[in-house]
């Protein structure tokens, strides 16, 4: 599963490359600015489903479910995943 400070780092790395503040970011996904700096420092140990969605909504996110693995990805493969990613990035 994962942890909410995955989540969190995401969120932030998204936020800062499209160049939005925490502020301007907090208000478009309808939170407060000290909710999400809590989450982006991993100071929140909770945060409800409908906040993450707000907040991947504003980013242009979304979550994507999928089978538990029973076993953990090997770097290699993880790796693979990340290259696969950036390739379908449009704005390279």
């Amino acid at each position: 599963m994962l942890p909410l400070s995955s989540i969190a780092e995401q969120i932030a790395g998204k936020r800062k490359a499209m160049g939005l503040t925490q502020t301007a970011l907090a208000k478009k996904a309808r939170i407060s600015r000290a909710t999400l700096d809590a989450l982006e420092n991993g100071r929140l140990g909770e945060l409800g489903y409908s906040k993450v969605t707000n907040l991947l909504t504003a980013l242009g996110l979304e979550l994507k479910l999928q089978d538990a693995s029973a076993r953990r990805p090997t770097l290699e493969e993880l790796m693979n995943e990340e290259s696969d990613d950036q390739g379908m990035d449009r704005r390279r």
